[in-house]
């Protein structure tokens, strides 16, 4: 048997877009496929077990498959990595339909791969065949292992004992989960749950439902979520399927008790574990703040609780705080007593003695408030556009690694940039790709709410801004369904797997900002779409006073009255009923 060393980290399977959880009409049908056996795209009517053709040279594929995509899967189960596509495929009636194939290598212990998994959706398709090159046969189905470099010709079963004859199930189950089933996306292991009983009762197993939910949501986000359960159990599978569907979305409003004096607006918030933490703001007569508040939301009884910290950063408005990783904190920018700043400060909320300390970067970007940033890997701080002295607009963006021993500030290149603008958001998804949305943005000499979508990708060599919205952008097209109004200043909530949520904020005209709007950037066209969500939403909700605690609820402070800030009153957006 070929056995070929892993290229990179095992893929996960895709989601199947436009599938139902769990659907039993939308079932994903396994297949397992050798380099050397030719795709099953033509209703032969003498091919017999052993004898097709290698997949690139099929004699008899129907003209109208498209030898490309063939090529496609030809070369990526040669170079061992996934495929995702779309492919004109035949029945065993020889009626044609439409398969969205993903086909993934699948690794042993050795790290080479010893398996490819292929996972087909259905769709009919109402093509002209025109006249046959042949006489045509009824092809039984089949389902089978087939290893890189085996030969051995597939076994046919009928359609009554597909699965229970299938070499498939000769492994045992453990394998089955930890090898295959922890490959797939949740809406996958839905739609296996429905193919027979024993794959049914595999995929109950909340073990499996945590190896799933890790590979397509990432590391830190299973450990944010497991952060904010604490001892207790989650239940993983409930949880992927009310993160997937977005059933159990819903408002609450809460009361808490302590305060946080003096008064104050424009400070920035953001969530540790379980912990909201807040920094600074505007005070009376305009007098930039420079105090910490913490409220826990896993205490009986939440209250503002004041942190004593050593060395207190300038105090400052419009500025940013992130969560870097763990219990740390990162702060930058904002407008000071002396103006605009440009400085970074981090703090360990955990530590013994908690202690603001600044990081001395080099080259940094030039002073700015009303910026946008966000952190990537838990080490590095990404930082876009912004307001600057004499009120400039910027469209700059900018990185910085705090592990480096000296840090060094690193503009990143673009042969194009996204209008300046302040007010935007920036959120991170796919591990390292940036999504930036609205804000006030420059369009000739005019400053306008925004509503578009832009892309940034920090893993490739060079990244670059791509729009995905946008009709007066280059290369933008309008996505599909009902889409935000423009706004600026707004909240932006990422969700595991990729997707984002957008609403609040200060939004043109008569629109109301306490509207939900979804939108999934990894589609292949994204399209926008609004959620009705039960309960009592705020009024208000600003980008600067909302944060995300543990991937599961948007907690936003206070409620607004004429000049009055109340952060006693907190709204709160569940996307899950429960954890455990």
């Amino acid at each position: 048997m070929t056995r070929r060393k892993k290229r990179s980290a095992p893929g996960v399977g895709t989601r199947a877009r436009g599938s139902r959880w769990p659907s039993r009409a939308c079932w994903a049908r396994a297949a397992w496929w050798s380099p050397t056996r030719s795709s099953p795209t033509s209703p032969s009517s003498t091919s017999t077990a052993g004898s097709r053709a290698p997949l690139d040279t099929a004699p008899r594929r129907h003209p109208l498959v498209d030898a490309a995509v063939v090529t496609r899967i030809r070369r990526c189960l040669d170079e061992g990595t996934e495929f995702h596509g779309d492919l004109l495929n035949f029945r065993k009636d020889c009626s044609p339909y439409m398969a969205r194939l993903q086909l993934t290598p699948i690794y042993g212990d050795d790290e080479v791969i010893t398996h490819y998994m292929g996972i087909q959706f259905f769709n009919d398709s109402n093509v002209d065949l025109g006249p046959s090159s042949g006489s045509v046969t009824k092809e039984l189905a089949r389902s089978t292992w087939i290893a890189p470099g085996n030969t051995d010709s597939p076994t046919p079963v009928g359609k009554g004992n597909l699965w229970e004859h299938s070499s498939l199930f000769l492994l045992s189950d453990e394998v089955i989960c930890q090898k295959i089933l922890s490959k797939l996306s949740p809406r996958d292991i839905a739609s296996v749950n429905s193919v027979c009983k024993r794959l049914h009762h595999m995929t109950r197993n909340e073990d499996l439902w945590r190896m799933v939910c890790q590979n397509a949501w990432g590391t830190e986000a299973t450990r944010a979520l497991e952060t904010v359960a604490g001892s207790r159990s989650l239940a993983w599978g409930r949880l992927a399927r009310e993160l997937t569907t977005l059933e159990a979305v819903a408002w609450r409003k809460l009361t808490v008790g302590g305060a946080v004096e003096p008064s104050r607006c424009n400070f920035s918030a953001c969530a540790v574990g379980n912990r909201v933490v807040l920094f600074g703001g505007e005070g009376v007569n305009m007098q930039p703040m420079n105090d910490t508040f913490v409220l826990d939301l896993s205490a009986s009884k939440p209250e503002w609780r004041h942190i004593n910290v050593s060395a207190a950063p300038p105090g400052r408005w419009g500025h940013t705080l992130s969560c870097l990783n763990g219990s740390r904190l990162i702060l930058f920018g904002g407008c000071g007593g002396q103006g605009l700043l440009n400085d970074v400060f981090i703090l360990d909320l955990d530590a013994q003695h908690p202690t603001w300390r600044e990081i001395p970067g080099l080259a940094p970007p030039v002073p700015r408030s009303w910026h946008s940033s966000c952190t990537v890997d838990g080490t590095k701080l990404v930082v876009s556009g912004g307001c600057a002295d004499s009120g400039v607009l910027l469209s700059d963006t900018y990185l910085l690694d705090v592990t480096m021993e000296r840090p060094v500030w690193r503009e990143i290149p673009a042969s194009w940039s996204p209008p300046s603008r302040l007010g935007h958001s920036l959120s991170v998804y796919d591990g390292r790709k940036i999504l930036m949305f609205g804000g006030l943005a420059k369009s000739g000499p005019l400053r306008l709410r925004s509503s578009d979508v832009f892309t940034l990708d920090l893993s490739e060599d060079k990244p670059c801004w791509r729009c995905i919205t946008g009709s007066r952008m280059p290369g933008a097209g309008n996505p599909a369904g009902v889409g935000p109004p423009p706004r600026l200043d707004h909240v932006v909530v990422s969700l595991p797997g990729g997707r984002v949520l957008i609403f609040g904020g200060s939004v043109a005209g008569l629109h109301s900002a306490s509207k939900l709007y979804l939108l999934d950037p990894t589609e292949d066209k994204p399209t926008w779409r609004l959620l009705n969500v039960p309960g009592h939403p705020p009024r208000f909700a600003w980008g600067h006073s909302t944060c995300v605690v543990g991937g599961t609820k948007a907690i936003v402070l206070g409620g607004q009255t004429g000049e009055e800030w109340t952060l006693t009153e907190i709204h709160e957006l569940s996307l899950a009923s429960s954890l455990v």
